[in-house]
């Protein structure tokens, strides 16, 4: 267990939630003046740089649904990949503790903390396939440009497009997490755990398809 890798994991998660949770009160500050374009380019970029910086010292996964698809595929041992998720999923949980110091509790509960959650009309089993699907595209982005040798050393950009893109599609579907740590520091600091069991079980699901695709027909054998 290396203690800067975790610290790495656990910095860049925080960013992540701190900078989507406020863009979306932010998007509720202003009116809508950001709307779903400027929350998931907010997201995207929070997560573009934060893997661009922490992507030497832990490969930058920010993500239990990276970490999972990297066990499966042995990318990371279990035993470092389990504190790779506990450390992100302690830095959103920090991190949607401290934005309730820097937003009003009025805003933060209008947006329902900026938790994912399934959009008007949309079912669980919508949601739930919507998450699979869309972790897969990161997951396999994530394979491509950062976890392969071969990859051109820009990864953190292509996987930043690719959470914005994302939840530009899904964001009012199911919120577009596509990370369950996304969703775990939000809804257990007041959003709410409703649906939790989607936001865990569909990431994992999708990442774990997405690694074990590129891993067995796309990767180049040593």
């Amino acid at each position: 267990m290396k203690i800067k890798a975790l610290m790495a994991e656990f910095i860049g998660t925080f960013t992540l939630i701190f900078i989507g949770v406020g863009s979306i009160a932010a998007n509720e500050l202003t009116n809508g003046s950001l709307g779903l374009t400027g929350i998931a380019l907010a997201h995207g970029l929070a997560i573009a740089v934060m893997i661009s910086a922490t992507m030497a010292v832990s490969g930058g996964h920010l993500n239990p649904a990276v970490t999972i698809g990297c066990i499966v595929t042995r990318k990371i041992d279990a035993y470092n990949g389990c504190y790779y998720i506990l450390f992100q999923c302690l830095g959103a949980l920090v991190a949607a503790a401290l934005i309730q110091v820097c937003l009003p509790v009025s805003v933060l509960k209008t947006v329902n903390m900026g938790t994912p959650a399934l959009g008007a009309g949309i079912t669980p089993a919508m949601g739930f396939v919507t998450e699979i699907i869309l972790t897969f595209f990161l997951v396999f982005v994530v394979f491509g440009t950062a976890v392969d040798a071969r990859a051109p050393k820009v990864g953190g950009l292509f996987i930043g497009l690719t959470v914005a893109l994302d939840i530009m599609m899904g964001g009012p579907i199911s919120g577009g997490a596509m990370n369950p740590a996304r969703h775990f520091g939000p809804a257990l600091m007041g959003g709410g755990l409703e649906n939790i069991w989607l936001y865990w079980l569909g990431p994992f699901i999708g990442g774990i398809c997405a690694a074990v695709t590129y891993n067995k027909f796309l990767m180049e054998k040593a």
